[in-house]
């Protein structure tokens, strides 16, 4: 991941799913490097981080729940209602910068779906109500956000009958975020965002693949090149007219042992 970080010259990292407790988070690695590290984690579920590099002003946003969104709480009866880990907040030189991990919603009607739209909810009120505030908030919201608003976003329509991540509600939620008043993809601001697919694909497959952030280990979905966008970077209205470029880094789906998910990689004036 540090070589990752200086490959690409990053000075924001969003993390989402690490799957540890805060004191498990590899910080010592990423202060190594160069970069001050914020982490939202609890034991083997979930979990968001933020490592920013040193020099650049950097703090968490608010106190309670590492500054998190106004998110719903999730349980399944008789269990307690529990506040996942699954946002936090950083501000960075100026910007909002969120790292979100949208529950995933595991089949249409379950509990976990319902919590889901829920919380794609709460997140467009807290950015429609941080914009009432201040008309000109550099907002950055960053992540993993189960949502395939498109067709063209899966490999497969068919795959996904009946399936989340592609169903009417997920997309209506997700499409209601994106107001043009409220936040914008900016990965698809450029015509130059898709990156290098790696080499042993064919044209004809960088063709029918433009934009996919998800391979999943099932399947060989990556070697046949079945894949999803997932995962967004949306920008708030005065942020979006600083994109100055963005890709979708897919050598890093190809590396040893990787993530099912590319880095999005956003830059900005």
């Amino acid at each position: 991941m540090t070589a990752f970080l200086e490959r690409e010259n990053i000075d924001v990292l969003a993390m989402q799913e690490i799957k540890c407790r805060n004191d498990q988070f590899p910080t010592l690695a990423f202060e190594t490097a160069g970069y001050q590290v914020f982490v939202n984690g609890l034991n083997q579920w979930n979990g968001v981080a933020v490592a920013a590099r040193q020099g650049i002003s950097a703090h968490l946003l608010g106190t309670e729940f590492y500054g998190a969104i106004d998110q719903p709480y999730f349980s399944v009866p008789p269990k307690p209602p529990q506040l996942e880990p699954r946002v936090l907040g950083v501000r960075v030189a100026g910007v909002e910068c969120w790292s979100l991990y949208v529950p995933n919603g595991r089949e249409v009607g379950h509990l976990h779906y319902q919590y889901k739209l829920k919380w794609l909810d709460s997140l467009r009120s807290h950015v429609i109500r941080t914009l009432d505030t201040d008309p000109e908030s550099l907002g950055l919201y960053l992540g993993d956000f189960n949502v395939a608003p498109r067709d063209e976003d899966v490999w497969d329509l068919a795959d996904f009958a009946a399936a989340t991540h592609v169903s009417e509600p997920e997309r209506q939620v997700f499409a209601k975020l994106l107001d043009p008043d409220t936040v914008a993809d900016a990965v698809t601001l450029h015509d130059d965002l898709i990156g290098g697919l790696p080499g042993n694909l064919t044209e004809i497959t960088r063709k029918f693949a433009p934009g996919w952030t998800y391979w999943d280990y099932q399947r060989a979905r990556w070697r046949r090149n079945q894949g999803m966008k997932i995962d967004f970077a949306l920008a708030t209205p005065r942020l979006v007219s600083r994109v100055t470029g963005a890709y979708i880094d897919t050598a890093e789906r190809d590396g040893e042992q990787p993530s099912d998910h590319a880095p999005v990689i956003v830059d900005f004036e």
